[in-house]
């Protein structure tokens, strides 16, 4: 899997899922870039959805194997925050703590968490509310995001 590649794929839903969540349901293009965001989306399952499932099992089975692991475009979030040009000049984005798929941690067995895939680079972070945030893929050494 070319990581660069995928970080374009990724960074296209991205901005689609944005432009959809800027526009009123009755507006005149809504139905058009939502149709371009679910061909954007079945076309990263088809080229990363084997991959990035391979990821999530081992990132799952890690952390928390009591979760069921979803296609790859469930853990993109519904609405991404630009944060402002990154070293590679294109932006960069954070989510809000209630974005990803749910998932029982053992090691957090009182608190709500998720995992997300976040763009620029493409990564996978889980978070914990109220306000824990560590990339869990690629694999780094512990830290927060």
């Amino acid at each position: 899997m070319d990581i660069s590649v995928l970080d374009i794929d990724l960074l296209k839903i991205v901005e689609k899922r944005n432009e959809l969540q800027s526009l009123d349901y009755e507006d005149l293009k809504y139905d058009d870039v939502e149709e371009e965001l679910h061909d954007l989306e079945d076309d990263f399952v088809e080229s990363y959805g084997d991959p990035l499932e391979e990821v999530l099992q081992d990132v799952h089975d890690k952390l928390c194997p009591d979760t069921d692991v979803l296609l790859p475009i469930a853990y993109l979030a519904k609405k991404y925050i630009a944060i402002g040009p990154q070293k590679n000049g294109s932006e960069g984005y954070d989510v809000a703590m209630n974005e990803g798929v749910p998932v029982i941690l053992d090691e957090y067995p009182n608190h709500a968490s998720r995992i997300v895939m976040v763009p620029n680079p493409p990564r996978l972070i889980l978070q914990v509310v109220p306000d824990q945030r560590f990339q869990v893929w690629p694999e780094t050494p512990a830290k927060k995001d």
